[in-house]
């Protein structure tokens, strides 16, 4: 329980980030079911980052907010996890999605299309772009399983002795995830950097390329899953 302090406090912090809070909410929203509301996502981040202001350590090194985002993240995350959407089946659809694309470009040499693969698997348009929103979901939800801490995704709050064949995996694999970035359809490549680089949510980064939202949702799923392909 706050005292009169604490609870002064607390409120300072929660004027001060909660626009950080509705920023990290409504990057993360066009990627995640619908039936999550926004409301609900900002709500889940207040509580990481009262969390945040628990836990956080200045000695470690790292800024404040660098540590908030992080556990403000998770914390939207988690609340995600705790709702009745199963991704099992998604994972299949998404694999054999990839499969279809792998087959076409080896067939072309060239990248594959949307309706090509569509084609491939024997669906219509509709399905397809329902696989990659689905699937756009459960990548977002299945990287942040790898990490079993929050933390950690910074190496920041920890002391971990250099594992040096690791290290050497770690730069050839972003060496190889560079390359397939650059390799990708030139509006992919653009969505991926405004949506990644400048941190721009679906809806801004429709308005820039003159698209909607939904397209812009379909275009981020289509080239990670492009970049799947060509990683494998």
């Amino acid at each position: 329980m706050y005292t009169s302090e604490g609870k002064q406090l607390a409120e300072q912090l929660l004027e001060k980030y909660t626009p950080l809070v509705k920023k990290i909410s409504y990057h993360l929203v066009g990627r995640l079911p619908a039936d999550i509301h926004i409301d609900d996502i900002i709500q889940s981040g207040l509580i990481g980052l009262l969390d945040a202001s628990k836990q956080y350590d200045p000695k470690q090194g790292a800024q404040f907010e660098t540590y908030a985002t992080i556990r403000i993240r998770g914390a939207i995350l988690d609340e995600v996890r705790r709702s009745d959407w199963a991704p099992k089946s998604v994972h299949k659809k998404a694999r054999d999605l990839t499969a279809a694309m792998q087959e076409i470009e080896r067939r072309t040499g060239r990248d594959a299309r949307d309706i090509e693969v569509a084609q491939e698997m024997g669906i219509g348009m509709d399905e397809y772009y329902q696989i990659l929103k689905d699937g756009n979901t459960c990548r977002m939800l299945s990287f942040d399983d790898l990490e079993s801490d929050d933390t950690q995704s910074l190496g920041i709050f920890e002391d971990r002795q250099s594992n040096v064949v690791s290290d050497i995996i770690e730069e050839e694999f972003k060496q190889d995830l560079a390359r397939a970035i650059t390799e990708l359809p030139e509006r992919e490549k653009m969505v991926m950097s405004l949506y990644y680089d400048t941190e721009m949510n679906l809806k801004e980064v429709g308005v820039l390329m003159g698209v909607s939202e939904s397209r812009v949702s379909q275009l981020l799923s289509q080239a990670q899953l492009r970049l799947r392909s060509k990683l494998e």
